[in-house]
């Protein structure tokens, strides 16, 4: 049995300020350090918003991990020994290209600054005129001319947003990695990193990973974990952080398969996004304009958040250039031997070092690109007759298997042995599912809170829950409500907040 509400007006989306405040108030996140006025561009995850990324971090290390035979997970330590990053480039040249207004004495990355100034002309209908501006800066920053890159900003007439004038300084390198000392002595000790990327873990552990997981080329490994970068200006919340997490999978190649590989784990990626519950219309593909050295080709896949279309994964195949670096500076061979045979020579493949298939996430982008579309207002009617009012409700339509509560149990009242019989249904649940029993307030306010928080089910006992053993199962995007057996609970939560229900969409 079923009923049905009003029908409610089309719904609307959040500014960053709403979904920023949203954020605060109900769990998801909290500036760091806020009782001493906080630290710029640093965040920590309330209880409802460490629900929501680890549920976003399970589902894509089992999207890896679990779907792909050929993929397997590590999890490498933030310190590594410096030379790593002297292989792998960043001591010389991990930095932004950085510029400063003299009036307002603010900070800017150069690229940013340009970058929105094409996002500007794109928006205004000039397709061409964005394209061109970042044709333009790619070439200047590829060939490293930052004379250039300060002209380009002077022609296209970029102002300071805080002091309104164009009185820029020259544009000069900035290095963003973190660096320490290790070592019980100051005297004796020596300068460590914090790691920019998870990815060099990945590398110096490809042939323990190779021999001691029994894979052969192709394969992957995956990795989540913290990586650090001292940016030059940090904004638009926890977009651009100086603390973040990455989801990163480095897929190892024969040579000359690479292509095939790229254009594959590209296609893939983009329809996970989508199955997450990111509209099609919202994501988009932006082929880079400057390329490292070393890449064949670099895609990254844009969500468009309420500030514009942003980055939120890169795929790059990257060729053999990091193994074969770190081949030459620990001087241990990073080759793997190829046993299948070659149909061109009738011979094996033999030794060689793979090339790389990258792609990485930014978890944090990632949860606020969650947020963001998840978050909704709508214009609701309730009552009926002189009874009847119109309001606006607010309510995260996150998918079931990432709300960070799948299920809110409710006595209709604080007597008659409902609260017991709702310990009962919470006891029987609590094993599965991350669910909350919650007694005070009108049970319309109730529901209030957990359609703030995304709670996708709310459990109503009431008189005949204690005849029958049915309650009211109420949805949160629908407002119906459900008459049901207690019994069926839990299958039937199951199956709405199961992963298997994305994974569905990912082989379909």
């Amino acid at each position: 049995m079923s009923n049905e509400p009003k029908s409610a007006a089309p719904t609307t989306e959040g500014t960053l300020a709403n979904i920023v405040s949203h954020a605060k108030e109900y769990g998801f996140v909290f500036q760091s350090s806020e009782i001493y006025d906080g630290l710029a561009a640093v965040y920590d995850y309330g209880p409802n918003g460490v629900e929501l990324k680890n549920n976003l971090k399970q589902l894509w290390w089992k999207a890896m991990t679990q779907l792909h035979q050929n993929v397997v997970g590590i999890d490498a330590a933030i310190f590594m020994h410096p030379l790593t990053w002297k292989a792998s480039g960043h001591v010389d040249g991990f930095s932004d290209p950085m510029i400063d207004n003299l009036d307002s004495k603010k900070r800017y990355r150069a690229d940013v600054l340009l970058e929105d100034k094409a996002a500007e002309y794109e928006k205004n209908g000039e397709l061409a005129r964005a394209e061109t501006l970042l044709a333009e800066m790619g070439r200047l920053l590829t060939s490293e001319d930052l004379a250039g890159v300060k002209q380009l900003i002077l022609d296209e007439k970029i102002v300071c947003p805080v002091s309104k004038t164009g009185n820029w300084t020259d544009v000069r390198q900035f290095n963003l990695m973190f660096s320490t000392q290790v070592g019980a002595v100051a005297e004796d000790s020596s300068q460590i990193y914090l790691r920019p990327e998870t990815a060099q873990g990945i590398f110096v552990n490809f042939l323990n990973v190779q021999k001691s997981a029994r894979q052969k080329v192709p394969f992957g490994i995956a990795q989540i974990g913290k990586a650090f970068r001292n940016e030059i200006v940090a904004r638009q919340f926890i977009f651009r952080m100086r603390e973040f997490e990455q989801m990163e999978m480095q897929f190892f190649v024969r040579p000359g398969t690479e292509g095939e590989w790229y254009e594959t784990w590209k296609a893939t990626r983009r329809r996970w996004h989508e199955a997450l519950g990111l509209p099609a219309a919202k994501l988009r593909f932006h082929d880079h304009d400057k390329l490292a050295h070393y890449a064949k080709a670099a895609v990254d896949i844009e969500f468009e958040f309420p500030f514009g279309f942003k980055e939120i994964e890169g795929i790059h195949s990257r060729s053999d250039f990091d193994l074969t670096q770190h081949q030459t500076l620990s001087r241990k061979k990073q080759q793997y031997f190829d046993a299948d045979i070659n149909p061109e020579t009738g011979k094996a493949y033999g030794n060689y070092v793979p090339f790389v298939v990258e792609t990485s996430v930014g978890a944090d982008r990632l949860f606020l690109a969650t947020l963001c579309q998840a978050y909704q207002e709508e214009t609701i009617t309730e009552g009926e007759g002189e009874q009847q009012q119109t309001k606006t409700r607010t309510l995260l339509r996150l998918h079931p298997a990432l709300a960070p509560i799948k299920a809110a149990i409710f006595p209709l009242v604080k007597k008659d042995g409902m609260p017991e019989k709702a310990t009962d249904i919470f006891n029987s649940l609590r094993h599965d599912f991350r669910v909350i029993m919650e007694e005070r307030d009108a049970i319309g306010k109730r529901y209030t809170r957990q359609d703030l928080i995304g709670t996708p089910f709310c459990i109503v006992v009431d008189g005949q829950t204690l005849e029958d053993d049915t309650v009211t199962v109420r949805h949160r995007d629908s407002r119906e409500q459900t008459r049901m057996p207690i019994s069926e609970l839990r299958a039937y939560i199951g199956e709405a907040v199961s992963f298997s229900r994305i994974f569905e969409q990912l082989e379909g």
